[in-house]
């Protein structure tokens, strides 16, 4: 099973503000639900928060270190990345990594595909961004048309690097 960063991302690489998504699009978290549905959905603290509760029908980790965080139901509390790839192995599904920033970095290494939603917006006061050489490694494989005008790419990593 995969690693996969899954990921909506602005024209200048913005995906936060203020700790929470900086636009609203029905289509992109309707095609995020069907995407992640029986899986495993990794993110980092600040992401849990802005979530706020599990997400139903997947396995919701959480990585962090803090100490002061325990374990919830429905949600497994991991610690490192190396924990996560562990974990992963012993899964039926994919593994998608869902942020924010910080997360997907820690991952950059692991991750073998994404699957990256365009938004067709300018976030200029976003606090939370890609780098812009992140799909470098990777090449496009698919092109998935949503409602509302977005777009959604399918990258996978470049076989050849």
């Amino acid at each position: 099973m995969a690693i996969i960063g899954i990921v909506a991302v602005a024209n200048n690489f913005a995906v936060g503000k203020n700790g929470k998504l900086p636009w609203h699009y029905a289509a992109d978290l309707k095609f995020f639900k069907e995407t992640t549905l029986n899986s495993a959905i990794v993110m980092g603290f600040n992401t849990w928060l802005s979530i706020g509760k599990p997400l139903p029908k997947r396995l919701n980790v959480v990585l962090s270190r803090s100490n002061s965080l325990e374990n919830q139901p429905n949600v497994l509390l991991l610690r490192s990345v190396a924990e996560v790839l562990a974990l992963s192995n012993y899964l039926k599904g994919d593994t998608f990594i869902i942020g924010g920033a910080k997360t997907y970095a820690e991952f950059s290494g692991a991750i073998e595909k994404w699957i990256v939603t365009e938004i067709p917006e300018t976030v200029e006061d976003a606090d939370a961004f890609m780098p812009k050489d992140f799909l470098d490694e990777f090449e496009r494989a698919e092109i998935k048309e949503l409602e509302g005008g977005l777009r959604v790419k399918i990258f996978v990593k470049n076989q050849n690097r």
